[in-house]
């Protein structure tokens, strides 16, 4: 993806970056009111991301959200977006739109599948953020007050945070670790992290609460850091009580760090191209591969951190996760967690499946499915591919030939 060099390293946590930054031009980001983009344009792009469905069936009366005492309409909200209550992550730092109300004996809980994250803190009001499959991610809020239609309101000022360097100038998402006071605010002084899957474990959930067998040695999560000097991290835990789960999962987490920069990368591509098949762009087949190349380095997680040590999920998310599928008839899935040494047990992302890859320009896609092919298929000799195993490179395509619709013809 055409970002800059400083964007990518910190987006990549200042890790694993070095062997592709030198391949990157330097360039912007395509504006989010660009003719070919339409972000705000809501009338000639009509967003089709779920919770701005989910908001036209609630004033239509098509879909009724109920209202509990305890988390307001929360639950119904996840069970309207098909979002598990397995996937809740807790955050206690104050960085947030909500800040005000976050701490850690008043974290603020997140719940995810592919398309939206939808986080909640007591006190607070619901917020949305999804993916459409061409504009990026959509914003929303919904008041926690009893109505006859909840109004989900589009929040279009949350982009203040949401587009910059680590959202790769795009409306996407950003995860953040921080080293975090006992009251909830980062120390920023003592610097801080913006993750994926390629940055170290050392480096992780700042400000987060972990759970699941992990040893806690291996990350920053669950733990505050008091402001005197020479004064001690204390660890924390997370208790449940009040809240849909006991949970913040360590697999859950891992996947979360994934899937959110997988989401802006997606996302970058489609604009790049689009706005370069609009203004008839001569360097567009330059674009295409330059841009497939990162995107399809994260897809195939070739500069995965690896994991130290095993890792086991308690919550059930691992399983509920692996449930969704597809699966091949030698019953394997891209959504299967391995958890020992990496992430994935057969590393290529679900997100290929995903709305917002499918809704790629075909001439992205076509970019990206050749270089997917020159990599699984051994034609890529470079040092950094050796990492994807033989075995991992047959298993792959495998599970594609059998699972991905509208795969090329040289994939089989």
């Amino acid at each position: 993806m055409l970002i800059n060099r400083i964007g990518l390293l910190i987006a990549a946590g200042v890790v694993c970056a070095g062997a592709v930054v030198a391949e990157l031009a330097d360039t912007l980001a395509t504006p989010a009111d660009h003719p070919a983009i339409g972000y705000y344009n809501y009338l000639q792009h009509p967003p089709r991301d779920v919770v701005s469905e989910l908001s036209r069936k609630t004033q239509q009366g098509s879909v009724q959200l109920r209202f509990d005492n305890g988390t307001g309409y929360l639950r119904s909200v996840l069970d309207a977006l098909h979002v598990p209550v397995e996937s809740q992550v807790v955050v206690f730092s104050k960085t947030s739109l909500q800040t005000e109300r976050i701490e850690p004996h008043n974290p603020r809980t997140i719940f995810f599948n592919d398309s939206v994250a939808v986080a909640w803190v007591r006190g607070g009001f619901i917020e949305m953020a999804s993916q459409d499959p061409e504009l990026g991610v959509i914003f929303h809020s919904l008041a926690q007050q009893p109505a006859s239609h909840p109004d989900v309101q589009r929040r279009d000022d949350c982009l203040r945070c949401h587009i910059s360097d680590i959202s790769l100038g795009v409306p996407g998402m950003m995860i953040r670790s921080r080293y975090t006071a006992p009251d909830g605010m980062p120390q920023l002084i003592l610097g801080g992290f913006s993750t994926d899957h390629r940055s170290p474990l050392k480096e992780r959930w700042g400000g987060w609460y972990v759970t699941g067998k992990i040893d806690p040695g291996l990350h920053l999560g669950n733990m505050v850091f008091p402001r005197e000097e020479g004064a001690r991290p204390a660890h924390l835990d997370f208790r449940g009580e009040g809240y849909l789960s006991p949970y913040s999962d360590v697999a859950a987490l891992l996947v979360f760090n994934h899937q959110m920069h997988m989401m802006n990368l997606i996302t970058r591509m489609g604009w790049d191209v689009r706005a370069g098949l609009h203004a008839k762009r001569r360097d567009l087949p330059v674009l295409l591969r330059q841009s497939a190349k990162e995107l399809v380095d994260y897809l195939l997680f070739i500069d995965e951190a690896p994991l130290p040590a095993p890792v086991e999920s308690t919550s059930g998310f691992a399983a509920k996760f692996a449930a969704r599928g597809p699966v091949d008839s030698h019953g394997r899935s891209l959504r299967q967690l391995d958890l020992r040494t990496r992430l994935l047990r057969y590393p290529c992302s679900y997100m290929i499946y995903s709305p917002a890859f499918d809704s790629l320009p075909a001439e992205a896609r076509s970019a990206v499915y050749q270089r997917m092919w020159q990599v699984l298929s051994g034609e890529e000799t470079g040092f950094r591919y050796v990492r994807l195993s033989a075995a991992d490179r047959t298993a792959i395509i495998g599970i594609l030939r059998e699972t991905k619709p509208g795969l090329p013809a040289y994939f089989r």
